[in-house]
This record gives C-alpha cells, structure tokens and sequence, in this order.
C-alpha cells in the first residue's frame, strides 16, 4: 500500500498540471470507488468545480474544490491516480481496470486505475473533510513534529512501537516500508514498548523517521509492482531499502548478521537481530 512518499509524489506530480483546471464530466464504471456517495449524485456534484488545490493528508490525496467541497483518493493496494495529457488520451482509451475519470477543461483527463477495486474517492464537504482529518495524528515532516514533542508522544503510551507508528492516529502517514527502515536506522526492536523508549533513542528514531521518509520522496517512492506517480512514473527508493523486503539470511549492510523475519501485530516485519536487540 502507498504510504506518504508515495502519495506525497502523486500530490506533487499532479498539482502543477491540476491546480487551476475545471472539470467538465465525470464518469464512474465501478459504483464502490465513490461510496457511499451514490453514483449519480457524485457525477451531478464534481462537474463545474475547479480544482483550487492538491495536497496530501497522512495517505490521502486531496483536492479542494472551488464550490467548497473537497475530493479524498485513498490508493489502497493497486490504486494509481494519473493525468493523461489531451494529446494522450485517445490513445489511453479505457482500460479493463479504469474506475474513475475526470475530463478537465483542456481536454486532458484524469483516471483512477485500481485493479482490486479497494481503492475509493469519496466526494466531502469542508466541514466533514475537516473533522477526518483531526482523526489522523501530526505530520511526520512538518515543523510541529520536533524531537521532544515525539519523545512526549512515546512516553504517553504503553504501546510496541512498530504497531504504534502505524497507527495513523498517532502519526500519520507511515506504513509497514518505512517503520521497518526508520527501527532499523536507529537501532530499535519493534517490539520495544514505546513508553521505555529512552530520550536519546526517542530522537534517533525521530531523526530516522524524517530522513527516511525524506529521501524516500527525493526518489519519487518505492516502486515494487503497482505504484506509480501522478504522471505513471515508478519510484526508485525500492534500491535503496535496508531491510524492507530482504530475504531472511541476507546479510546486516551494518554488522553483517543475517537478518531474521518475525511477526509483530499481525504484520511482517524485518530485523537485524543484533542490531536491534529487544532488552
């Protein structure tokens, strides 16, 4: 599943071509993308609205419209959102697994391609956008997200700390990829429990937090099969992954011990087992 990298390079490949384009006409092939707004509904409301802005929150993309409404894309598994340029979209057609697109005012189009169907765009007004977006926890690359605020946060729960930075009431935006690669980077087991996550380690982890997600969106995300960014690019931080799909037995890039697979909170994840020893 996309995590911030990777919706954050569809926001930014999307809003230069997006922002300031009116739509035109909307047609929906697949009637559970758009729940639980009924079909006809949403293709009598999105019409007419100019796209104001493009944003991302936690793993939503997000645009606002010029009525005051607001469009949410949650990608899911195998959703791919892209703009397809007026002198591309004959060509384009319509695939076996378009379930969304948007005609825009120059002709060009927007397509939301989901080849398992579990991703959805839901049609929000501001108030109701609003109030979903104070479920999710801080921005892990905005300013507000300093060292002693995440030490505060640790220290409030009594959580393992891979299932706790996935819960994206607490922070929002990470996933399975990069919880494995920010443990690893600051030498934490993710079974430790996050309220006897020292100070010192507090800010490591904090410090591998922002600087994996960082360099993950400087390579344009991690690519293993269906992402692609708004403009049907594959991302290239998948070379640069520590520990994150490694085989077990692969060697540490650190120590050189063979890295072990184990389970924490019904999710799989990687480990140096001596890097990140579970005192």
């Amino acid at each position: 599943m996309p995590e911030l990298p990777e919706v954050e390079t569809v926001c930014r490949t999307l809003r230069e071509p997006l922002v300031g384009r009116r739509i035109e006409s909307v047609e929906v092939f697949w009637p559970r993308t758009v729940e639980p707004t009924p079909v006809a509904e949403f293709i009598s409301e999105v019409p007419g609205n100019g796209i104001t802005r493009v944003d991302r929150r936690a793993k939503l993309i997000v645009f606002e419209l010029s009525g005051g409404g607001v469009l949410t894309t949650h990608l899911r598994m195998t959703g791919q959102l892209l703009y397809r340029p007026a002198e591309a979209v004959k060509a384009a057609g319509r695939g076996n697994h378009l379930r969304v697109t948007f005609e825009l005012d120059n002709g060009a189009r927007l397509d939301f391609i989901d080849t398992r169907k579990f991703g959805r765009i839901r049609l929000l007004s501001l108030e109701d956008w609003e109030a979903r977006s104070a479920e999710f926890g801080p921005e892990p690359l905005e300013a507000e997200f300093d060292p002693e605020t995440f030490y505060s946060m640790l220290r409030s729960v009594n959580r393992q700390i891979k299932p706790l930075l996935l819960d994206q009431t607490f922070i929002a935006g990470i996933g399975n990829i990069y919880a494995d690669e920010a443990l690893y980077a600051a030498r934490i087991h993710p079974q430790k429990i996050s309220s006897s996550i020292s100070k010192k380690k507090a800010r490591l982890l904090h410090d591998a937090i922002v600087d994996t997600l960082s360099s993950a969106i400087e390579n344009a995300g991690t690519t293993f099969r269906d992402y692609r960014s708004g403009l049907g690019e594959s991302g290239t931080n998948q070379s640069r992954l520590l520990v994150y799909g490694a085989a077990p037995g692969t060697e540490c890039a650190r120590c050189g011990t063979p890295l072990r697979r184990i389970v924490v909170g019904q999710r799989g994840s990687t480990i140096c087992p001596r890097c990140q020893r579970l005192n």
